[in-house]
């Protein structure tokens, strides 16, 4: 039978993961996270460290923000990785076009060539019922794709490799003026009209959105729970 007294707690202001959720059937509260330092955070040994990392500080800046005391607490963060780089949202518009000039090569007068980058999203689970979570130590929790237990919280990150089609310098302003680039890691949405420089993915489309729903599954499972308890459908 369900276990009703289980919640599963957003802690993100993300549109894109809440309609992620919410298309997948799941009942869940948001309870955003406070503000975030992750200068430390930035010395991770990889992207998949940082992902990780960062969506851990997420989940227990909303557990100690709202006070949360039970339920399950769901954190994520998404970043592009190119050749070892770190990629995270543009601060503006100049950053933005910056950030988009990066992802293709450089091509011949007609424009740029496309090239291939990595998206990451890192998920955090921790169970606000159980008593103070273990703090942050640093990166030795990352074990890729398999959701690990620490405690009281399960850590866990999936990559989608991106194939860009060619993008002219007319095109990346273009899209930057439309202001869709901002707000997202990468400065593009492929849910939205970015996908038309998106030649093809390899990997999980959700983690490219913001929220690998089937990493998710196994998360709740690897917490002890059925998925199928904290949705309305199927």
């Amino acid at each position: 039978m369900p276990d009703a007294a289980v919640e599963l707690i957003l802690a993100s202001s993300s549109p894109r993961r809440r309609e992620l959720l919410h298309q997948a059937g799941y009942r869940f509260k948001v309870r955003p996270p406070g503000p975030i330092e992750d200068a430390s955070i930035r010395r991770a040994p990889s992207a998949a460290a940082y992902v990780e990392s960062l969506a851990y500080l997420k989940a227990m800046s909303a557990i100690e923000t709202h006070g949360i005391r039970k339920g399950l607490v769901l954190g994520a963060d998404t970043a592009v990785e190119l050749e070892g780089r770190i990629i995270g949202k543009p601060r503006d518009e100049d950053e933005a076009r910056q950030i988009l000039s990066a992802l293709v090569a450089t091509g011949d007068s007609t424009g740029r060539a496309g090239s291939v980058h990595r998206v990451l999203t890192g998920l955090a689970l921790v169970d606000a019922g159980a008593g103070r979570s273990p703090p942050w130590h640093g990166y030795g929790s990352c074990r890729g794709r398999q959701a690990t237990r620490l405690g009281k919280r399960w850590l866990a990150h999936d990559a989608t490799t991106v194939h860009m089609r060619p993008m002219s310098d007319a095109d990346i302003h273009a899209y930057v003026a439309s202001g869709e680039a901002l707000g997202k890691a990468g400065a593009y949405a492929l849910q939205e009209t970015g996908d038309r420089f998106v030649e093809r993915i390899e990997g999980s489309f959700t983690n490219v959105v913001g929220l690998p729903m089937e990493l998710l599954e196994r998360m709740l499972k690897a917490a002890g729970h059925d998925p199928k308890d904290f949705r309305d459908v199927d």
